[in-house]
Parts: C-alpha cells; structure tokens; sequence
C-alpha cells in the first residue's frame, strides 16, 4: 500500500468515527485490510496534522480549510519523477500509483496554469490553456522539485 493512499484511508476514518487513540486507528486501519506499525502510525499521524482532542483525533482547522491531505508542493517532492509539456498539455511522471492523488492535489490548487488533470496509475495528463502555460507549469513543478 502506498503511503499516499494510507493517509487517505487514515483522513476517511478520522473524518467518519471518532477515534480515541492511535491503537484504535490502527484497529480501523487493519480492519480495511492495512496492517502498520505504530512508529509508521505516528508519523503519518504527524504529517497529516492530526491532534488528540477530547472527542478523539482531528484535523487542524486549516488543513480542513485547504480541502485536501498535505500541501502539493509535499506531493510533487515526494512522487513526481519529470514533467514535461507538449503544446498545451504537460505530462507528469509519477512513481507507481501515486498519480491520482497527487492529480487531485494539482486540481484543489486552482493553478492558472491547470484547467484539468486526468491522473492514471503513475502519469497525469494535464490541459493548460495554452503552450506558454504548460510551460510554466513545467517550470513551477521542476522548481517544487529542486
């Protein structure tokens, strides 16, 4: 499973059921067929923001606010490979399985640069209006990757 798509599951879970503890998320989590260790647990428990509140784990408001798990920039460092454009679409190399995350992430955005994205298992089309802002968009995420 990758990592991307646990902390989706862990983000479904917090956000339906309150949970009191890490062991209980841990519970919900192998129960979806996941099993994790603790030290990985509290990591993605860190990376996604979450904090323990009377009433069980919970997102920082201003992460609910952004609508989506971690920043684009986090997501571009970590599974984008290369970007380059073509006319007025650029293609996006992803490692395995990520694509469709980090396309939704791109999306949430609202980039001029971005009308839409179509993610697949490790590549994401991405229309732009035109071939001068596809070649932005290649050099914004080229410089997210540096």
């Amino acid at each position: 499973m990758s990592k991307l798509s646990r902390q989706k599951i862990i983000q479904d879970i917090v956000t339906k059921k309150s949970v009191a503890s890490q062991d209980e998320l841990r519970l919900h989590l192998s129960r979806r067929g996941h099993a994790v260790t603790q030290a990985t647990l509290s990591r993605d428990i860190h990376e996604l923001g979450l904090v323990k509140t009377p009433e069980g784990y919970s997102f920082l408001p201003e992460d609910r606010a952004k609508g989506h798990l971690v920043s684009v920039e986090r997501l571009v460092r970590e599974f984008v490979l290369d970007a380059k454009a073509a006319q007025n679409l650029v293609v996006v190399r992803t490692s395995a399985g990520s694509a469709q995350g980090v396309a939704a992430a791109l999306d949430a955005e609202s980039w001029p640069e971005v009308l839409g994205t179509v993610g697949g298992d490790d590549t994401i089309l991405i229309v732009s209006p035109d071939p001068r802002h596809a070649t932005l968009l290649v050099r914004r995420i080229r410089e997210i990757l540096n």
